[in-house]
């Protein structure tokens, strides 16, 4: 009864902290784990400093890039990729999306590809809901790739702390790989989806009632002369961390023992704030008001809390769980990424989703090869249409293409989403048997 009384209050915790949003779910967290001490005797764990850390250190570089323009100089590139292949755009996009993404550790910057996406797809007569779904769907698919996300980093500092060696090149084998070729296959299916624009009733009555605006031109405003070194710095400072993953003696000192590598991601990412902030002269003000580091210290919070709570539950009830369920997932691995799945979706947050589900896999005796192969099934975050992408996406689609319908779950992003998930995790799952 104690154990289900404590199922209990984590649950309600999160149920209770989702309503609430954003930095809610970790500070319900928090009072959760205050319960399970004070009311139920729980032992607390270590805090995830070292999650926590790895973020931090990139959120910093990552603020500092986008203070100096960096982030919207890659965004210009970006745009003028999608816009000399409009016919291309069901692949070209989501492709571009998934790139700049993976540089820059966030979707959110979808969010300003967007409108180019509706510009170049609507003059191009193609129906907008297939590469806008699919180019914010493969936003988020990247991030689970990327070396300078907040779930990777999650995951990275979750399997040092388990004593695995596993590196970030070691993840990145088997990540990078299969998150591109699901964005490819969601591509091919997102093509034959939906009536052609020309052909669909719903959109020419739209159009005949005046409700379909034309695109807007985009304006831009003058970068600072630095933008581009500021990204070039920070892509130089993820690509110096990630080889590091694959040659330990650049992470070995003189005392003989190598630094790991969530401590070295960190001194890479500070390095690399280090010279933005001499080289580029960012102001540090909107440095500190950066979307990048507001979702940043939002990630914070939300893994300080409940992965704090979730660590803390698991870790009490570690034996039992492991004598009830340990063989059977052993056996059937894929069913754990059915658990991760869900839980992202109702988390809202890969990272969130990483510490706070990982845990039972390392307690249930999955091996870190699996765990890795199984990362990317957290990508569900867009099961239900609330997410920050899938939100403006829909704003920035005026020809009413993408859409949710009256059953909520019948929405233009479930099918890109499913498919890219589901071919992902597969992917990942086969690579990991091989590389790892």
């Amino acid at each position: 009864m104690d154990v289900f009384l404590q199922a209990v209050v984590v649950l309600g915790a999160v149920i209770i902290g989702v309503r609430f949003g954003s930095i809610g779910l970790g500070i319900c967290g928090g009072g959760g784990l205050m319960i399970l001490n004070q009311v139920f005797g729980l032992r607390p764990t270590g805090a995830p400093v070292d999650v926590i850390l790895i973020i931090l250190a990139v959120v910093i570089a990552a603020s500092a890039m986008q203070a100096a323009g960096g982030i919207d100089f890659m965004v210009r590139i970006a745009e003028r990729i999608i816009r000399a292949n409009p016919k291309r755009i069901v692949f070209i996009a989501p492709l571009v999306t998934w790139f700049f993404s993976f540089l820059a550790g966030t979707a959110n910057i979808v969010q300003a590809l967007q409108p180019v996406i509706y510009e170049v797809s609507y003059s191009s007569r193609v129906r907008p809901e297939r590469s806008m779904t699919v180019s914010a769907i493969a936003a988020q698919q990247s991030l689970v790739a990327s070396p300078v996300a907040a779930c990777t980093a999650a995951l990275l500092g979750l399997l040092g702390s388990s004593g695995s060696n596993m590196t970030l090149g070691q993840i990145m084998m088997v990540t990078v790989p299969s998150t591109l070729i699901a964005v490819l296959i969601t591509s091919c299916v997102m093509s034959f989806y939906g009536k052609e624009l020309d052909n669909d009733p719903e959109y020419l009555q739209r159009l005949k009632d005046g409700l379909v605006l034309p695109p807007k031109p985009i304006e831009h405003k003058e970068l600072p002369k630095t933008a581009a070194w500021s990204a070039i710095i920070f892509v130089l400072g993820v690509v110096f961390a990630v080889v590091a993953g694959f040659f330990p003696e650049m992470r070995t000192p003189s005392t003989g023992k190598p630094i790991g590598m969530g401590v070295f991601l960190q001194m890479s990412m500070l390095a690399a704030a280090f010279l933005i902030l001499i080289i580029c002269r960012p102001q540090m003000k909107k440095a500190l008001e950066s979307s990048v580091l507001r979702a940043g210290i939002s990630a914070i919070i939300v893994i300080f809390g409940l992965a704090w709570m979730a660590d803390t539950f698991i870790s009490a009830h570690k034996a039992a769980w492991i004598a009830s369920m340990g063989q059977y997932l052993q056996n059937y691995p894929i069913l754990f990424a059915v658990i991760c799945f869900f839980a992202s979706s109702f988390l809202a947050s890969q990272a969130a989703t990483v510490r706070a589900i990982m845990p039972i896999g390392i307690a249930l005796g999955l091996t870190p090869a699996t765990l890795v192969g199984l990362y990317p099934s957290v990508n569900g975050t867009s099961f239900f249409p609330a997410s920050g992408p899938v939100i403006s996406t829909m704003q920035f689609d005026q020809s009413g293409t993408i859409k949710i319908g009256n059953y909520v779950l019948n929405h233009s992003f479930m099918v890109p989403m499913l498919v890219a998930t589901t071919s992902a995790t597969l992917i990942a799952f086969a690579f990991s048997r091989i590389l790892l």
